[in-house]
């Protein structure tokens, strides 16, 4: 069992709020941190795929009510739309009854449906929290690389071979495209939409060019938008925003996008082992988006992720503001004897951040010329959490 970080950000949101939705794609593991939160308290736990759970909502207000006085958990919420109104009432009269937190835990595998249903009905009721597959700094050190081939989906970062992991990565992706998708409503055919994924993999960490990928697929730059749309709704790629500010300098303007699971990156890529995966050019932009995640994962609350580029090559790989802070300056190199370009010490110049890091695969941390400490992932992601 992998102790997962955000279980007590889950417990402190449980008594505070009335209602917690619980975020992020399916297989990821929300299902059991809830049934292990549920063991801590009164609780019932209902999963909306099953017909026999889904039955006993019939008449939901009547069956919510006779469990009132414990958390409900509503795993795949997003398959009862209805319940949102329902629940809506149910907490404004629990909290009239003196009870103000603690009601409702709701899953859900996207944002979509579930950030649109209970937006609208549950506003000031209901607090947000994304669950992210595992990250380096909730594996042991030397679980590292294995972690960052097969990917933080419990199921294949626990595999017994790498051949089981990639098998499990490539169903996860298949019951994607032709299951999942379609039930919350796109109507895409999956192998178009396997086709920009995989695109998306072999440009890991590269600016997005809607132009070029709507020429390789044969549509418009507005359906590819849609699609890009579709996959960051889905919290399984993310589009990093360029830094903005006057700076007098001219910046790019394009977002880099990643897919946000390096092991599904991989998988789309037919990368099933170590060997294969370090013979391959995108072995240095997996790296990158690999600790992209981790880091982001490890920030404060509220911190804004952004990379930064001008037109004249000043260059850093990501920018993290925690709030209340100046910018932390983070470079990735995928070598154990790391070199920064000219590039990155303009832009520092530009910007003035308030740590200047650069991540390596390494252990150990040491200084560099102009304030910049190389640093192991693991050391840099304990820095930021420690914030």
């Amino acid at each position: 069992m992998i102790k997962r970080r955000i279980e007590a950000k889950l417990q402190h949101l449980l008594d505070e709020s009335p209602a917690v939705a619980l975020l992020g794609p399916r297989q990821v593991g929300k299902t059991t941190l809830a049934i292990n939160i549920g063991e801590t308290r009164p609780s019932i736990y209902l999963d909306l795929e099953s017909e026999a759970d889904r039955a006993k909502l019939s008449e939901p207000e009547l069956y919510l009510a006779s469990h009132d006085d414990k958390l409900v958990i509503l795993d795949e919420v997003h398959r009862l739309p209805d319940v949102f109104q329902i629940l809506r009432g149910m907490i404004d009269r629990n909290r009239r009854a003196g009870r103000r937190s603690g009601q409702f835990l709701l899953l859900g595998s996207a944002s979509i449906d579930l950030l649109k249903q209970s937006g609208e009905t549950l506003a000031g009721r209901i607090a947000y929290l994304e669950m992210q597959p595992i990250d380096g700094l909730e594996v042991p050190a030397d679980a590292l690389e294995r972690l960052w081939l097969r990917g933080g989906f419990p199921d294949s970062f626990l595999a017994s071979n790498d051949r089981g992991s990639i098998r499990w990565r490539q169903d996860f992706i298949r019951t994607y495209l032709e299951r999942d998708i379609p039930l919350l409503g796109p109507r895409i055919p999956a192998e178009t939409l396997r086709r920009f994924w995989t695109m998306l993999a072999h440009h890991q960490s590269g600016l997005l060019n809607a132009a070029e990928l709507a020429r390789s697929l044969g549509v418009d730059g507005k359906t590819v938008s849609s699609y890009l749309d579709l996959l960051v709704d889905l919290l399984l790629v993310r589009r990093l925003e360029p830094w903005h500010a006057n700076v007098g300098k001219r910046l790019v303007k394009s977002p880099k996008v990643y897919v946000k699971d390096s092991g599904i990156a991989h998988a789309l890529l037919g990368l099933g082992s170590a060997e294969h995966l370090l013979g391959h050019p995108i072995a240095g932009s997996s790296w990158e988006g690999f600790v992209i995640e981790t880091l982001i994962a490890s920030s404060p609350d509220g911190t804004a992720a952004n990379f930064y580029r001008t037109a004249a090559g000043a260059e850093i790989d990501l920018l993290l503001t925690p709030p209340g802070q100046e910018p932390w300056a983070i470079e990735i190199k995928r070598s154990l004897s790391p070199k920064l370009e000219k590039g990155f010490h303009l832009a520092c110049e530009d910007l003035q951040p308030q740590k200047r890091i650069v991540v390596y695969p390494g252990e150990e941390s040491f200084p560099l010329p102009n304030n910049v400490t190389a640093m192991s992932l693991r050391a840099a992601g304990g820095l930021l959490r420690d914030q």
